[in-house]
Protein backbone atom coordinates (compact mmCIF):
# COMPACT_ATOMS: atom_id res chain seq x y z
CA UNK A 1 0.00 0.00 0.00
CA UNK A 2 3.09 2.64 0.63
CA UNK A 3 4.60 1.50 -2.54
CA UNK A 4 1.15 2.26 -4.33
CA UNK A 5 1.09 5.73 -2.87
CA UNK A 6 4.88 6.11 -3.41
CA UNK A 7 3.98 5.54 -7.31
CA UNK A 8 1.09 7.97 -7.30
CA UNK A 9 2.55 10.37 -5.67
CA UNK A 10 5.97 10.52 -8.15
CA UNK A 11 3.39 10.24 -11.06
CA UNK A 12 1.17 13.08 -9.28
CA UNK A 13 4.61 15.17 -9.37
CA UNK A 14 6.22 13.78 -13.07
CA UNK A 15 2.47 14.73 -14.75
CA UNK A 16 2.54 18.23 -12.41
CA UNK A 17 6.06 19.01 -14.01
CA UNK A 18 5.07 18.45 -17.38
CA UNK A 19 2.17 20.48 -17.05
CA UNK A 20 4.24 23.06 -15.86
CA UNK A 21 7.13 22.99 -18.09
CA UNK A 22 5.64 23.99 -21.19
CA UNK A 23 3.82 27.01 -18.71
CA UNK A 24 7.29 27.86 -17.71
CA UNK A 25 9.21 28.00 -21.23
CA UNK A 26 5.70 30.00 -22.34
CA UNK A 27 6.66 32.71 -19.85
CA UNK A 28 10.21 32.52 -20.73
CA UNK A 29 9.40 32.97 -24.69
CA UNK A 30 7.44 35.89 -23.34
CA UNK A 31 10.02 37.59 -21.00
CA UNK A 32 12.58 37.15 -23.60
CA UNK A 33 9.97 38.79 -26.48
CA UNK A 34 9.21 41.35 -23.85
CA UNK A 35 12.84 42.24 -23.84
CA UNK A 36 13.61 42.37 -27.10
CA UNK A 37 10.76 44.50 -27.75
CA UNK A 38 11.70 46.81 -24.86
CA UNK A 39 15.49 46.98 -26.44
CA UNK A 40 13.95 47.67 -30.14
CA UNK A 41 12.07 50.78 -28.18
CA UNK A 42 14.58 51.78 -26.64
CA UNK A 43 17.24 52.05 -29.68
CA UNK A 44 14.54 53.48 -31.54
CA UNK A 45 14.13 56.35 -29.00
CA UNK A 46 17.73 56.84 -28.60
CA UNK A 47 18.04 56.89 -32.45
CA UNK A 48 15.33 59.35 -32.55
CA UNK A 49 16.54 62.04 -29.84
CA UNK A 50 19.74 61.45 -31.52
CA UNK A 51 18.23 62.89 -34.72
CA UNK A 52 16.35 65.78 -32.83
CA UNK A 53 20.05 66.77 -31.51
CA UNK A 54 21.89 66.84 -34.92
CA UNK A 55 19.32 69.10 -36.31
CA UNK A 56 19.48 71.56 -33.08
CA UNK A 57 23.10 71.87 -33.09
CA UNK A 58 23.22 71.92 -37.19
CA UNK A 59 20.22 74.74 -36.42
CA UNK A 60 22.91 76.65 -33.86
CA UNK A 61 25.85 76.32 -35.63
CA UNK A 62 24.81 76.97 -39.16
CA UNK A 63 26.55 79.54 -39.51
CA UNK A 64 29.95 78.03 -38.02
CA UNK A 65 30.22 76.79 -41.06
CA UNK A 66 30.36 80.42 -43.47
CA UNK A 67 32.24 82.28 -40.42
CA UNK A 68 34.85 79.43 -40.70
CA UNK A 69 35.62 79.99 -44.20
CA UNK A 70 35.81 83.54 -43.60
CA UNK A 71 38.43 83.53 -41.36
CA UNK A 72 40.07 80.87 -43.52
CA UNK A 73 40.16 83.59 -46.21
CA UNK A 74 41.37 86.14 -44.08
CA UNK A 75 44.40 83.98 -43.07
CA UNK A 76 44.95 83.15 -46.46
CA UNK A 77 45.29 86.97 -47.31
CA UNK A 78 47.77 87.33 -44.22
CA UNK A 79 49.89 85.13 -44.87
CA UNK A 80 50.39 86.67 -48.17
CA UNK A 81 50.67 89.68 -47.02
CA UNK A 82 53.14 88.51 -44.47
CA UNK A 83 54.87 86.84 -47.11
CA UNK A 84 55.19 89.75 -49.55
CA UNK A 85 56.74 91.85 -46.01
CA UNK A 86 59.37 89.22 -45.39
CA UNK A 87 60.82 88.93 -49.09
CA UNK A 88 61.21 92.63 -48.99
CA UNK A 89 62.70 93.03 -45.65
CA UNK A 90 64.59 89.73 -45.35
CA UNK A 91 68.10 90.81 -47.03
CA UNK A 92 68.09 94.07 -45.25
CA UNK A 93 67.39 92.23 -42.15
CA UNK A 94 70.40 89.90 -42.25
CA UNK A 95 72.82 92.35 -43.05
CA UNK A 96 71.87 94.23 -39.91
CA UNK A 97 71.85 91.08 -38.21
CA UNK A 98 75.03 89.76 -39.39
CA UNK A 99 76.61 93.57 -39.36
CA UNK A 100 75.70 93.35 -35.39
CA UNK A 101 76.88 89.91 -34.88
CA UNK A 102 80.03 90.48 -36.61
CA UNK A 103 81.08 94.19 -35.85
CA UNK A 104 82.96 93.48 -32.89
CA UNK A 105 83.78 97.09 -30.31
CA UNK A 106 85.61 96.10 -27.23
CA UNK A 107 84.61 98.70 -25.05
CA UNK A 108 83.99 98.59 -21.02
CA UNK A 109 80.56 97.73 -19.81
CA UNK A 110 78.91 101.09 -17.90
CA UNK A 111 77.83 98.86 -14.93
CA UNK A 112 81.69 97.80 -14.35
CA UNK A 113 82.88 99.40 -11.53
CA UNK A 114 86.96 100.10 -11.63
CA UNK A 115 87.60 99.50 -7.30
CA UNK A 116 90.13 101.53 -6.09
Amino acid sequence: MVTRRQELLVDASTCRRSQLFPLKTGKNRRLKQAKEEAQAEIEQYRLQREKEFKAKEAAALGSHGSCSTEVEKETQEKMTILQTYFQQNRDEVLDNLLAFVCDIRPEIHENYRING
